[in-house]
């Protein structure tokens, strides 16, 4: 399988962008991996174009809420949500990666949709000190866009 071309610049941290540690939006989200285990819970891999950079984070959600993303991704929903089916049900070894970064398998773009993350911390971080935010964000909410 052959690669894609790098992105339009170095891929930055979205935590690295954040001026606050208040829920926010993205938008022009493309999913460029899924991870799941035997647990409820999901990670997916993703990138957003955001003050004039791509930015690459992490973003936990729970596993049906990646049914609502997977619906959102326009003409692929169908088989995106075909290939995640079948991953569960034929996978012997987890956690179960599925990469979307190939011209075979691109990232998938969620069209029209803006997505409300929380802010993660380390769970070792002293409250007296001001700890770096992850690259770990949380999924607070699905939100589409409304169009006249």
């Amino acid at each position: 399988m052959s690669t894609l071309p790098p992105p339009r610049a170095a891929v930055k941290l979205l935590s690295d962008a954040l001026v606050s540690n208040d829920d926010f939006f993205v938008e022009q989200v493309h999913l460029t991996a899924i991870v799941f285990d035997t647990t409820d819970d999901v990670t997916v891999w993703a990138t957003t174009f955001r003050d004039e950079d791509d930015h690459f984070f992490h973003l936990g959600l729970p596993f049906h809420a990646l049914d609502t993303l997977l619906r959102v991704a326009g003409d692929r929903a169908e088989a995106l949500a075909e290939e995640v089916a079948d991953a569960l049900a034929t996978t012997e070894q987890w956690p179960c990666l599925l990469e979307y970064t190939t011209t075979a398998a691109p990232p998938v773009l969620l069209p029209g949709v803006a997505l409300k993350l929380a802010v993660t911390f380390p769970a070792d971080a002293d409250e007296t000190d001001d700890p770096q935010p992850h690259n770990i964000f949380y999924l607070e909410g699905i939100y589409a866009r409304l169009t006249d």
